[in-house]
Parts: C-alpha cells; structure tokens; sequence
C-alpha cells in the first residue's frame, strides 16, 4: 500500500460535555476511496466537519497528518489549500451567478486592474467539465438554469478546480437520478486513476459496494472496524453500523384492510411558472383504511405535487376534490388538511418540514400547540412531558428537547417531523421520500412503524423514488407519469419492470398479478 495521504488518529470531539466523537480514526491512501459508513448521528459529519478545518485545530483531541505531516488547520481555506476539498450534502452554489463563476468562487482569474477574465474562466470551466465527461452545461448560464443533478457535478468540477488531492461526498446521490448516479460513480473511479482519494459518505450501501477500496464503520461517536470492500457484503457492513443483524429491511406485518375512507378526484395542477403547462393532470384514486399506497415514477412525473395538491400546499394553481369518510373536504391549506385529519411528512424536510431556528422539542409540538393551550397561555410542563415521550417513541436522539433542531442529523430531523404530524392522529398520512438521506437503521425504523400504524387503521401514502422501497412496504402502488396515472397495481408478483413499463408508456407484459392500467 502506497504512504497514507491522510491519517487521522484517536480524534475527540465534546459538546458540552457529550462525546460526539470517542477515538475515530481514519486512513486514506492516494487513489483510494474510503467508504465512511454509520448511523444518522453516529458521527460521519462531525468528522468531516474536524477534517475540513470547520472545527479549527484545538477545539478537538487527537492528530491528523497530511501528506506526513501534522495538519493543524485554523479554517476551511487552510484545509483547501492543502488539497482537501468537501463537497456537503447542502450544495454550496450561488445560483444567480454563472456556472464558471460558480467554479471559480473565490479562486477568480484576474486581469490586471482587478477585472475578471471571464474568457479564461469560461475557457478552464469547459476544460473541467469535458475532463469529467459532463456535457450538456453552458459555462455562461446561471447555475439555477440546471437541475440537482448537474448541479452536483458542478461541485465537482469546482472542488477540482481547486486541485484537490482528497475529494470527501458527502451523500452526493441524495437527489440524483439513476442516470445521474451512474455518471457520479463513473466519474470518482475516474478520479482514482489519476491519484485522488476519496471519501465517499453514503446510505446507498449498493454505491459504496460499487466505488469505495476499504470501509471504516463508525457507530455512536466510536471506531467500529475499517476493512477492504472485498471482504464485506452489504449485510455486515449493516451490522457493523447498527450493531445487530437486519436480515428484512422492510419488516412486513400482516394487517387489515378495509373500505375506501378516502378519495381524491380530478386533482390537476398548474405550473408555477407556466399556467398553460400541467403538472398533475386530472388524477383520480382511492385508499383504503389500513392501506399503504406506494406511488411511483420517474423523476418530475408529478408526485410530489399531486400531494401537495391533496394537503393543500400545492404553490401554484390547482384543483382537487378530496372526500373522506364520504365526505368532501375543503382544503385550501395545510391546516385544514390537518383539521380534518390528513398529516404530511413533505420531501423537502429541510425547507417545507422544519423550523430551523426553533429546538427540536417545539418543532415537534407545533402543529398540535393548541392542545398546551391554557387561558392565553402555553402549559410548558405538559409540553415538555409530551416532547420525551414522542421523542422517546420514535429514538429521536438529540442531547436537549432545546437544541437547535438544525443541529440534528438527516435522520433525526426525518424523524423528528415524523412525530410531528404523528401527534396529530391522522387518518390518512402521506409520506413523501420518508427515508431520504436516511441510515438502513432508521428505515428500518420507520418501515416497522409504518406497518404498525397501517395495524391501527391509519392508511398510508408512500411516495419514493426508491423503487424497492415501494415495492417493499406497499399493498398497492400508484404508477404516475407525466402528470398522468399510468398504472394502479395490487403489489402481488409486482416487479420494478412493471412500474417503470408503465411509467414510460412501454406495454409491459401480461403480469401474474391483479392490475388495472390507466
């Protein structure tokens, strides 16, 4: 093995007297991609946060060397200009300027004067992105003119801009395509030819299967092991990460279902920025109690806004009838919906389920505040006695009911807004992308609490891009493509060729389960 181009050794982080980090270490070799896996909170971040210098030397215990030598970084310029560059889950573009400018963010190429050469941005941006095989970009646009996707491989091409030696992912998948996924995995093998080291932080275990040389299995602040790739298999690393055996990631418990309680009808939505576009386009389905409903297709088929629609947080202009119980309902907000007894966990936790600057403990009563409600005023004891029990119930792990929930991991934000719209005793919840950004662990979790709900007669709406997941917790799936239901099938003998046959209009062979096709 060629000479550690990083080692980190016996690394300590305390906040306020909690150990987030307790002896991790870690080694990286030139061209060798290190999969750091473990938990939502286990501690991946807050090593990545010690070695990009955002916790600066000294406000952790512990040595970490750099190319041989001791690496005592004040800030995030010290760890760049030594050649390690992470690229956060959060991307960090300014999507009014340029997509060169973007690349060059604080590395500008200057003329004399001062002035900016754009030519020669614009003519190293280009060089970048053909050396990562990325096409499709104008270097001159505004990057808020790309998707998700490219905008992720923009980061890319910027953190190479800055010549880095270890390139660190964090989650870089989370909001890709497959397509998009199999350019980003094609592009850090190719980043391991030329001698960049990697770490790549993921969920998808099937990702870091494919790209990483060696795992390092970090769980509750502790070094677990780190060994080579190929002496693992996607179930030990899971053990080693939640330290017990998962065997069936989707915990299927039998349940009844029972009549259709709810129905929405001819749900059609505009576009926001174009009214003559639809996005949802005269949608009609039904559930049953006790049901889960998976919905399914491609990406910018229109699912998550055929949700929005149904709870009443659709943006732009749209038209629903929505019944339940036989009766129809008049949803013009959120809070009507939840009224009248329909909970949401939105895809976009971060913007649409969450109050940052609030602790976890309030975002979590918020939507049930009325019930704390005493003359004017908050019982803040019976508040707080209801937060840790919540909390408790669904192992949302935080030091404080009063820490910041902005603090918290993906994971434990997820669940943290999971018990938010819990509280509310919904009849009908609609969980769009629920484990998102989220450890094999806590899906796990919330897949048994998924089914354990479904027991009680709550009907569950499922909306995932993970086409597995549907087909894992779903007695039913919803196939939407363009706007359009495609495809409703009873999930017996249902197999991810059928969902995406219908999702691309493709006549998908006779199926050996009971299906009706739009």
């Amino acid at each position: 093995m060629a000479n550690p181009l990083l080692e980190m050794h016996g690394i300590v982080k305390t906040f306020g007297g909690v150990k987030a980090l307790d002896g991790i270490d870690l080694v990286v070799a030139p061209g060798e991609c290190v999969g750091l896996c473990g938990e939502n909170g286990a501690g991946k971040s807050t090593l990545m946060k010690v070695l990009s210098g955002v916790y600066p030397h000294g406000t952790w215990e512990g040595e970490i060397r750099w190319e041989g030598e001791p690496l005592r970084a004040a800030n995030i310029r010290d760890t760049e200009d030594a050649g390690i560059v992470i690229i956060h889950q959060e991307l960090m573009l300014v999507p009014q300027l340029s997509v060169a400018e973007n690349i060059f963010l604080g590395n500008e190429i200057t003329l004399s004067g001062g002035r900016m050469n754009y030519a020669a941005m614009y003519q190293r941006a280009d060089e970048l992105l053909r050396e990562l095989n990325i096409s499709g970009i104008n270097v001159a646009q505004p990057v808020m003119n790309y998707g998700g996707g490219h905008q992720q491989l923009i980061e890319i091409a910027k953190a190479l801009n800055k010549r880095a030696k270890l390139l660190i992912l964090d989650e870089p998948s989370s909001s890709l395509t497959a397509s998009e996924i199999r350019i980003l995995l094609d592009i850090v093998r190719d980043l391991k030819k030329r001698g960049v080291a990697c770490v790549y932080i993921s969920h998808k275990l099937d990702e870091v299967e494919a790209v990483c040389d060696t795992i390092t299995v970090i769980r509750d602040g502790k070094h677990v092991a780190t060994q080579p790739m190929k002496d693992l298999s996607t179930d030990s690393i899971i053990a080693m990460m939640v330290g017990r055996e998962i065997k069936n990631l989707f915990p299927r418990e039998p349940h009844d279902i029972g009549e259709v309680i709810f129905e929405a009808r001819n749900v059609t939505c505009f576009d926001v920025t174009n009214s003559r576009r639809k996005r949802v386009d005269n949608v009609s389905f039904s559930l049953r109690k006790g049901e889960i409903l998976g919905v399914a297709g491609l990406v910018g088929a229109g699912r998550t806004e055929l949700m929005q629609a149904i709870f009443g947080a659709y943006p732009g202009i749209s038209e629903a009838e929505v019944y339940l119980n036989g009766k129809r309902l008049k949803i013009k907000t959120p809070a009507n919906a939840i009224d009248a007894g329909i909970g949401m966990v939105p895809e976009d936790r971060k913007r649409h389920g969450i109050v940052p600057q609030l602790g976890v403990g309030h975002n979590i009563t918020l939507a049930v505040l009325n019930r704390f409600a005493k003359g004017g005023r908050i019982d803040s004891a019976a508040e707080l006695d209801t937060i840790h029990t919540e909390m408790k119930r669904l192992s949302v792990r935080a030091a404080t009911p009063m820490l910041s929930i902005a603090s918290l991991s993906g994971g434990n934000q997820q669940k943290a807004v999971l018990t938010k719209m819990l509280l509310t005793d919904p009849a009908i919840l609609i969980l769009d992308e629920p484990t998102r950004g989220v450890d094999v662990g806590a899906k796990f979790e919330i897949y048994k609490l998924m089914f354990a709900l479904a027991r009680r007669g709550v009907s569950i709406i499922v909306v995932s891009s993970e086409l597995n997941e549907v087909l894992g917790v779903s007695d039913r799936v919803l196939v939407i493509g363009e706007g359009q239901l495609r495809g409703d099938f009873v999930n017996v003998g249902l197999t991810q060729e059928h969902i995406l046959a219908a999702a691309i209009r493709a006549t998908p062979q006779t199926p050996s389960f009971q299906a009706s096709v739009a």
